[in-house]
C-alpha cells in the first residue's frame, strides 16, 4: 500500500506541474482570440488617429493653397494701377457687370447673360520683369512711362476685349457686333467710343474702357497745346503719337488674368516674348499657371465708388474638399493700387 501510495503522489505531482507551466488547446485558443481581439481594438485606433491626422493634413493644405491663391490676386490688384475687369455695371443690360460669380457645379446666370463667368484683370504691375532685362515688362517701349500711348487695339492682342476672357459677362469671350471687332475693347458691340478724360462718355458705367488710338480725341500727338517730351516742341508728331515719342501706339495694356476653369483657379501672365509662334510680341503673348484646385466658387466685385476714393475690389474664393466635402472660405477687399 505504501508503495502504491507514492506512486500515486508521483502522479500528482507530475499533473500538478502540468498544469502550472502548460497551456491546454482551449486555453491557447482563448489566448490567441483575446490577443486578436486587441490587435483589432489597437489597429482601429491606430487607422482612425491615421485618419484624423490625414484629414486635417489636407484641410491645412487646401486652407494654404486658398491662402497662396487669395494673396497672388490681392498682390497683383494692390500693386496694379488700373482694374480692367470686372466692369462698372452697366445700366443697359439686366446682368450686373461689375459682380462676376462663378461656381462648381455651375450655376446659372443672371438675367440675359447665357453663362456665369467670373474673372479678375488688371493691368501688369512694375515689379514684374520676367526677361530680367532692368525694365518693367509692363514698359513695352522701355521709355519710363506704362501704357501711356494705346492703339486702337488698347490690350494689342487682335480681339475684342482681352484675349479668351469674357469681359462684359454676357456669357460669351471675344464677341463683338462692331464692324472693327478687334477694337471693341469692352464687348458692347461699339469699338473705341471712350476718351481719356475721367468721364463716362458712352453712358455704359465704365470710364476709359474703350479709348481709340488718339486716346485725348483731339486731333494732335500728346495732349493738344502741351510739350509732352519735354522736346521743346509742342504737338510735333502724328495725333495717334500720346507721348511723342515719335512711335505709334507701341504701350499697351498688359493683362493679369485671374479665371476659373473646370474647378481650377489659373493666373495669366503676359510676357515680352513670343510664345503664340506669331514672329511679333503683343498681348496674345502669355504663360498660364495653375493656383489651387478644387475651387467650388470664385467672385469678384468692383465695389461702387463714392466721392474720391479710390477703387476697391472684394474676392471670394472657396475651396471643397473632394474627399470631406469640408468647404474653405475666405474673403478680403484689397484697394487698387493701394501698395504703390
Amino acid at each position: 500500500m505504501s508503495g502504491s501510495g507514492v506512486v500515486m503522489r508521483f502522479r500528482l505531482v507530475r499533473r500538478t506541474q502540468g498544469l502550472q507551466y502548460g497551456f491546454t488547446h482551449v486555453e491557447l485558443l482563448i489566448v490567441v482570440t483575446i490577443a486578436a481581439v486587441l490587435v483589432m481594438a489597437l489597429m482601429s485606433v491606430v487607422g482612425t488617429a491615421t485618419g484624423i491626422s490625414d484629414d486635417a493634413r489636407q484641410r491645412n493644405d487646401h486652407t494654404n493653397q486658398a491662402h497662396y491663391a487669395l494673396q497672388r490676386m490681392v498682390r497683383a490688384v494692390s500693386h496694379s494701377r488700373r482694374l480692367l475687369l470686372p466692369l462698372n455695371d452697366n445700366p443697359n443690360t439686366n446682368w450686373p457687370e461689375n459682380i462676376r460669380e462663378q461656381t462648381v457645379p455651375q450655376s446659372p446666370p443672371v438675367g440675359d447673360s447665357t453663362r456665369a463667368t467670373a474673372v479678375l484683370a488688371v493691368t501688369l504691375p512694375l515689379y514684374v520683369d520676367l526677361d530680367a532685362n532692368g525694365t518693367p515688362d509692363a514698359d513695352n517701349d522701355g521709355d519710363g512711362l506704362i501704357d501711356e500711348d494705346l492703339g486702337v487695339d488698347n490690350n494689342f492682342d487682335a480681339a475684342p476685349g482681352i484675349h479668351l476672357i469674357d469681359d462684359n459677362g454676357d456669357g460669351t469671350a471675344d464677341d463683338s457686333a462692331d464692324t472693327d471687332p478687334t477694337y471693341d475693347n469692352d464687348e458692347d458691340d461699339v469699338a473705341t467710343e471712350e476718351t481719356m478724360n475721367g468721364l463716362d462718355d458712352d453712358g455704359d458705367g465704365s470710364i476709359d474702357e474703350d479709348l481709340r488710338s488718339d486716346m485725348n480725341n483731339d486731333g494732335d500727338s500728346g495732349v493738344i497745346g502741351v510739350d509732352d517730351d519735354s522736346s521743346g516742341a509742342v504737338d510735333e508728331d502724328n495725333k495717334n503719337d500720346d507721348d511723342e515719342d515719335g512711335q505709334i501706339d507701341e504701350d499697351w495694356y498688359d493683362s493679369v488674368v485671374f479665371y476659373l476653369d473646370n474647378g481650377v483657379l489659373k493666373e495669366r501672365t503676359p510676357v515680352p516674348w513670343d510664345t503664340n509662334a506669331d514672329t511679333l510680341v503683343t498681348g496674345a503673348d502669355y504663360i498660364t499657371s495653375e493656383l489651387v484646385e478644387n475651387v467650388s466658387r470664385f467672385r469678384v466685385e468692383r465695389i461702387a465708388q463714392s466721392g474720391d476714393q479710390q477703387q476697391r475690389v472684394e474676392l471670394t474664393l472657396e475651396l471643397t474638399s473632394p474627399i470631406t466635402g469640408e468647404v474653405i472660405s475666405l474673403q478680403t477687399q484689397v484697394r487698387v493700387g493701394g501698395a504703390l
